[in-house]
């Protein structure tokens, strides 16, 4: 776990939801690329259930939706290049840190906070 943030970001985009409860995830994601197109400094935090949507090798054929996994995978693409994960969510919800993505920045409580305080703008999702 980092204990200095290294973020260049001013909006910070925090993903809450499982990925396929709702459209919220689909929605986060979305909106980081979005705001990544347009070359907008922006970090993204996993919190909660939304870790679930970092977990690899996801069989969406029961819910009829479509993987996020790609989606996530793009995001450096868009200059965003490490997804922000609270530790503690991970813990909580039994995952294996080495199943999570390479670019996965796992965060103690203190820093998930300090990472909320230094962005001008939180979207929640």
């Amino acid at each position: 776990m980092g204990d200095t943030l290294n973020t260049t970001g001013n909006t910070l985009i925090v993903l809450r939801h499982s990925p396929y409860g709702s459209s919220l995830s689909r929605a986060g994601i979305d909106a980081a690329l979005a705001a990544g197109a347009f070359e907008q400094a922006v970090n993204v935090l996993f919190l909660g259930d939304g870790v679930l949507q970092l977990l690899p090798d996801q069989d969406t054929a029961a819910t009829g939706s479509k993987n996020l996994g790609k989606n996530i995978a793009s995001l450096p693409l868009y200059d965003i290049e490490t997804l922000f994960i609270d530790a503690q969510s991970v813990a909580q919800l039994g995952i294996d840190p080495a199943a999570l993505p390479a670019q996965a920045q796992l965060l103690a409580p203190a820093a998930v906070r300090g990472l909320m305080c230094g962005h001008q703008h939180l979207l929640s999702f």
